[in-house]
């Protein structure tokens, strides 16, 4: 695809994720100021106040200072009358995010990832700069450096990410594409730990995320009724909970990762001096949120068993990358079955059997269901040639690589844990409220241990010997049976004029790993439907040709 026409979407897919947040502020207020505020409304104030939530949603500080008719209205004391407000509703980042990711793994796709990233960084950038340029008012302020750098980079790190995903996994050329090759020829089992510790760590994140969306899921059904109680202690019309509602599940994705802290076991905080936790639960007053409702009173002993549900992530993480990790290394035998291939003289066909079919029996119904027609001739099966199948590799399984892919699994996911954390925390109003959310540390600390014995528990429990792994295979009959040639059943007349045969044929030197002779007496039997099968017309032989050769094994 052309540069110009890469830059060009890059930049479209940029506005459309500036465009979309801002909308899904702007609505809703709009209907606010049409129908709650009616002709007292301030229409001035419409956009400033858009775009300051949509700063706020993307980690920008807010200066709030409250004016002094307000203050006297509803009796707040005059030391609350400004704070910080840096609690951030992550949905809107969430969707700035994922929407950069996408665009940068298309723009991989079109062999132009570093433009697609940089144009749409810039213009993230530009449209936030004129965001903060406009958003100014009493009421709400934020430092122009945050409010132009801090959207830019939620853009642009997941748009570098994903495109520079795309290309370790997809691009055939290009710098990241030769790294990769570099790094996937190094020998002694080092050759798939980048990938392997990437595609890992990733379910580890993803399972740390699932679990607390779970979390949060059975909190607020199980609290469903102290939610709607402070719903009604709140005394709002319906615009009202429509808008408080709406702004409750903007925040939605910051609950999330407060529910992934409370299972990992440091918990989180609704103000200084409160503690949210698996070991115990100490709120004092909270603020009347209706989804606030959802957090327990208090908790039970049990509840520390949350914790192993890391540990079976990172079991899980470790799983997949040991999996992988036998399997480059040549320790899992590989083999592909043969391709069967029946010619039937009578319809001129050519009728491919599945790995899974059964040879014998698709030939016994073959045969019976022909052996009426007046033109029935002998049929004669055709085997593939059988790949070799890769050999399994000697030694000990490598055990440096292992360790590395397992301590990279824990390290990334207990990084991430702990930006996830910091992004999910701030102050949420004054006095006491300066505080709430996860502490990054604490949970990075105990997301890390857990999941880092997860994985060892896959990854480092034992060394498996390839002597071994070849002979449970046998012994399973998954194993390889030839190391070359080609294998399959072929059906031909019996030398003494009696039934048909159906004889096991290979190319194999070693007679203890062939199977026996077969012999099925065909008798008669009511017809059968003719089974389903993928048929091509092949040119057949006469009966006088001889048959066909077959491979010769070296």
């Amino acid at each position: 695809m052309h540069r110009l026409i890469v830059a060009f979407l890059a930049a479209f897919d940029a506005a459309i994720a500036v465009a979309v947040g801002i909308a899904a502020i702007l609505a809703p207020l709009t209907l606010v100021w049409v129908f709650g505020l009616g002709d007292t409304a301030d229409w001035g104030a419409l956009w400033p106040a858009s775009a300051v939530v949509w700063q706020l949603g993307h980690l920008v500080p807010l200066g709030i200072t409250l004016p002094g008719d307000y203050l006297a209205a509803t009796g707040i004391d005059l030391g609350a009358a400004s704070f910080t407000l840096s609690l951030a509703p992550l949905a809107f980042a969430t969707f700035t995010g994922i929407f950069a990711a996408r665009s940068g793994s298309r723009a991989s796709r079109a062999d132009a990832w570093a433009i697609g990233v940089v144009t749409g960084t810039l213009v993230v950038g530009i449209l936030a700069t004129l965001i903060a340029l406009t958003s100014e008012n009493p009421l709400a302020q934020a430092e122009l450096w945050q409010g132009i750098a801090f959207p830019t980079l939620i853009y642009a790190v997941p748009a570098l990410l994903g495109a520079l995903v795309t290309e370790w996994r997809e691009a055939p050329h290009g710098l990241i594409a030769r790294l990769r090759d570099r790094a996937e020829a190094w020998h002694g089992g080092w050759g798939e730990v980048i990938g392997v510790s990437a595609r890992a760590s990733a379910i580890a994140v993803v399972g740390l995320i699932g679990v607390g969306a779970l979390v949060v899921a059975i909190a607020l059904t199980a609290r469903a009724g102290d939610i709607v109680a402070l719903y009604e202690a709140g005394n709002v019309d319906l615009l009202g909970a429509i808008a408080v509602t709406l702004g409750q599940f903007a925040y939605l994705p910051t609950l999330v990762v407060w529910g992934s802290a409370f299972v990992a076991g440091p918990g989180f905080s609704l103000g200084e001096g409160s503690a949210v936790s698996p070991s115990g639960t100490q709120v004092g007053v909270v603020p009347g949120v209706p989804i606030l409702g959802a957090v327990p009173e208090s908790t039970s002993s049990w509840l520390l068993l949350l914790a192993l549900l890391p540990v079976a992530i990172g079991a899980l993480a470790g799983w997949v990358a040991r999996s992988r990790l036998l399997d480059a290394a040549g320790f899992l035998p590989a083999t592909r079955a043969p391709r069967r291939m029946t010619t039937d003289a009578s319809a001129d066909e050519l009728v491919v059997l599945s790995p899974g079919d059964d040879p014998r029996r698709s030939t016994l119904e073959s045969l019976l269901a022909k052996a009426r027609q007046p033109d029935f001739e002998p049929s004669a099966e055709i085997v593939e040639p059988v790949e070799p199948p890769r050999p399994v590799a000697s030694g000990h399984e490598p055990f440096l690589p292992r360790l590395v892919v397992t301590v990279a699994i824990a390290g990334i996911a207990a990084g991430v844990a702990a930006l996830l954390s910091a992004f999910a925390s701030g102050s949420a109003g004054p006095g006491r409220l300066a505080e709430v959310g996860p502490s990054a540390g604490p949970v990075a600390l105990a997301v890390g241990v857990e999941v880092l014995v997860g994985a060892g528990i896959l990854l480092l429990a034992s060394r498996r010997r390839a002597g071994e792994t070849r002979e449970a295979h046998r012994a399973a009959g998954s194993g390889p049976r030839a190391e070359t040639g080609w294998a399959g059943w072929t059906t031909a007349p019996s030398e003494t004029g009696g039934p048909r045969e159906t004889i096991w044929t290979s190319g194999i030197d070693r007679e203890d790993e062939a199977p026996a002779r077969h012999t099925d007496d065909l008798a008669p039997a009511p017809p059968v439907a003719e089974p389903e099968a993928i048929t091509a017309p092949v040119p057949l032989p006469s009966s006088s040709d001889t048959p066909p050769e077959r491979p010769s094994v070296d």
